[in-house]
């Protein structure tokens, strides 16, 4: 999001000193745990009634800031914000949830970290903004990484369709990061998730109640499901937002590094995922790419 739309209140620079840090943090934690209870809760649930509960839920707690700010929006809003709701919420989450079936959750967390080389290679292809010779460098360094995710091995099993899955999910965050930007410029961030998260849930909704799972959803799976739509996405949503507000969108998403970290210490401690070589080399193969393109910029 551009945090240009956003009015930006004075804060003790004592303050800000800690709080961004330990923000930033929190979020990193936030973010990174979806992995794991995408992969406690998608067994049961099923991918799109799971994507479901956790638009649905996520929606509701942001909806303050749509009702905030809904004069804003003109009826030429409507249909652009329920493309940016499928290409950055409906479909990845789908595909996130899916892969969440079929390959632990750091798998996941370290293909999501690609979206940043995405962005700037849609933005390249598409928009015609130059690419520059470090963050060409950068996207090779970054599919490196992702094929070395995808040719290991965990568990005597290959995970390389749910790093395909994981990876088309990062691009399309890609075409959504560019989309908000040219088009829904000059709104407020808050009001834009909720908007999208709000069509999102109305576009998962039919497809959630035709696939509605028969057997009864164990408990630790709806607490899971729950969890997602509230904390991770409501909740974090609005404290990334937060951060967008204080010190602008370009350290925000320095939580990108974070992502992948957590996700993969969640998954190792509470459900006792293996941590492979492949994903270490991986993941600092795609770490190491998103911090070579963001230094460009910086």
């Amino acid at each position: 999001m551009n945090s240009s739309t956003l009015a930006r209140p004075a804060v003790p620079a004592l303050s800000g000193a800690w709080l961004t840090p330990l923000e930033l943090g929190l979020l990193g934690a936030i973010w990174g745990s979806s992995f794991m209870f995408m992969r406690i809760a998608a067994p049961d649930f099923g991918a799109l009634p799971l994507v479901s509960v956790r638009l649905v839920l996520g929606s509701l707690v942001l909806m303050p800031f749509l009702v905030r700010h809904r004069a804003v929006f003109t009826r030429s809003h409507w249909p652009k914000l329920a493309l940016v709701g499928a290409l950055n919420a409906a479909v990845p989450f789908a595909l996130f949830a899916w892969a969440a079936q079929r390959a632990p959750a750091g798998i996941s967390a370290i293909a999501n970290s690609m979206t940043v080389l995405f962005t700037a290679l849609v933005a390249f292809l598409f928009y015609g903004e130059r690419i520059g010779g470090r963050r060409a460098v950068a996207l090779v360094i970054g599919f490196t990484g992702v094929v070395v995710l995808a040719s290991g091995k965990i568990a005597g099993a290959s995970p390389g369709l749910a790093v395909a899955a994981g990876v088309s999910a990062a691009f399309l965050y890609g075409v959504a990061a560019n989309l908000v930007r040219r088009h829904l410029t000059g709104l407020p961030a808050g009001a834009v998730a909720a908007a999208t998260l709000g069509f999102a849930a109305l576009l998962t909704l039919p497809f959630a109640v035709a696939s509605w799972p028969t057997q009864p959803i164990r408990g630790v799976s709806w607490l899971s499901a729950v969890t997602l739509g509230v904390l991770c996405t409501g909740m974090g949503y609005a404290l990334y937002y937060r951060l967008i507000q204080r010190v602008g969108a370009p350290r925000a998403v320095t939580v990108t590094y974070l992502l992948p970290l957590f996700g993969v210490a969640w998954a190792w401690l509470l459900l006792d995922e293996p941590v492979t070589l492949t994903m270490v080399a991986a993941g600092a193969l795609i770490l190491g790419s998103v911090a070579l393109s963001q230094r460009q910029s910086s």
